[in-house]
């Protein structure tokens, strides 16, 4: 079983005509994704060839949608025309949105997290994020083939594209059921809480990893969910134990001011829910390790 991706969602590729979207989307069609058109506006009716196969490129993702029954998009467009592109998705009835963009204004993303939580229908993962894999069944986002683990029982969830990859390179022996990069900006769609959930009720998971970082206080609030409502084992990293304070490292949400948002205090809080937290991406995979092995 995976969450919100397998093998029979139908993606979308908003941007697949530039030189990002062509290049993932080749990506993507290597781990299985199935992919059934791009959008591009003014460039309806035109196709993009991958391993020999045209992709047909249309108009509107509405257009788009009622020609394939497609049901997720990935968006690839620049970050001035990112707001409109979720906009344009969520009218569709897009059930799944990844927006991998990065550097979307805070105040687009706000109101088009807004718009898609409004709808009903629209999940939003992201912005600046690299998306999500279910290995074996779908892979949609920027998530290299290359580093892709077989099928498994671990689920992550992680802010850093980076840590995602690494950990997912650690465990690759024992496999993942789904991993998902929900991004490190301000405000973002899906968060540790919603993946924590999903996990929690998927009967193929058995352990679950969460990558956090500096800034904020989305980690303590996980924690406290965690604390509340995960029965299954949970390891986590938070990344940024050397990070000088009041620097805005990397993303655009891990910024420390004061005692507030550090590794120290969000290693704490989950250790007080019983997570298992590592002080290393590598020791946080031998945590993980140790959970597993009795199952396997």
């Amino acid at each position: 079983m995976t969450i919100w991706l397998d093998q029979n969602s139908k993606v979308l590729v908003q941007g697949m005509t530039g030189s990002e979207g062509r290049k993932h989307t080749q990506r993507m069609i290597s781990s299985g994704t199935r992919i059934v058109g791009g959008v591009t506006p003014g460039k309806g009716g035109q196709t993009v060839t991958f391993e020999e196969d045209p992709v047909l490129v249309y108009d509107s993702v509405a257009e788009a949608r009622a020609a394939t029954g497609a049901n997720v998009s990935v968006i690839f467009v620049p970050a001035a025309f990112t707001k409109r592109a979720v906009f344009e998705a969520v009218d569709a009835g897009i059930e799944l949105v990844v927006v991998i963009t990065e550097g979307v204004p805070v105040k687009d993303t706000a109101e088009f997290y807004a718009y898609a939580s409004s709808s009903g229908t629209t999940r939003l993962i992201g912005p600046n994020c690299p998306g999500l894999i279910s290995p074996g069944h779908s892979n949609v986002g920027i998530i290299p083939a290359s580093i892709a683990p077989r099928p498994g029982r671990i689920g992550l969830v992680s802010k850093s594209g980076t840590l995602t990859y690494q950990m997912m390179f650690e465990l690759a022996d024992i496999g993942f059921s789904s991993a998902v990069g929900i991004g490190g900006d301000p405000i973002i769609g899906t968060t540790h809480i919603d993946a924590l959930e999903a996990f929690e009720n998927d009967p193929e998971t058995d352990c679950i990893v969460m990558i956090g970082e500096i800034g904020g206080d989305a980690e303590e609030r996980a924690a406290a969910y965690i604390a509340e409502h995960v029965t299954k084992p949970v390891a986590g990293y938070v990344a940024g134990f050397t990070a000088p304070e009041g620097k805005t490292m990397g993303h655009a949400g891990a910024i420390v001011s004061g005692s507030k948002g550090t590794a120290q205090a969000k290693q704490a809080a989950l250790e007080a829910a019983g997570v298992k937290v590592g002080r290393t991406p590598s020791e946080t995979a031998a945590l993980v390790r140790a959970i597993m092995e009795p199952r396997t």
